[in-house]
């Protein structure tokens, strides 16, 4: 929803950041696996990161294909 409501995601998340408890992802457009749309998924990650994030990300999409195949774009952040 941030990202359709206010756009530029890292800086509304540094902004944030000392409210947010959870985060949930999916890509835009259609709330799919990311790595299916425009969010640059590794910035991101590495902007929660920088600012010393510790909460829960889940994922809230609608994968593609399969569940399983939707889990693929997980593998190099493990």
């Amino acid at each position: 929803h941030m990202q359709i409501m206010e756009g530029d995601l890292a800086p509304t998340i540094e902004r944030l950041i000392p409210h947010i408890k959870h985060m949930q992802l999916a890509d835009t457009p259609g709330r799919h696996e990311p790595g299916t749309g425009e969010i640059n998924y590794s910035f991101i990650f590495s902007t929660v990161d920088a600012l010393g994030y510790d909460g829960w990300i889940g994922c809230e999409y609608r994968p593609l294909e399969d569940t399983i195949s939707g889990l693929d774009w997980i593998k190099p952040y493990l």
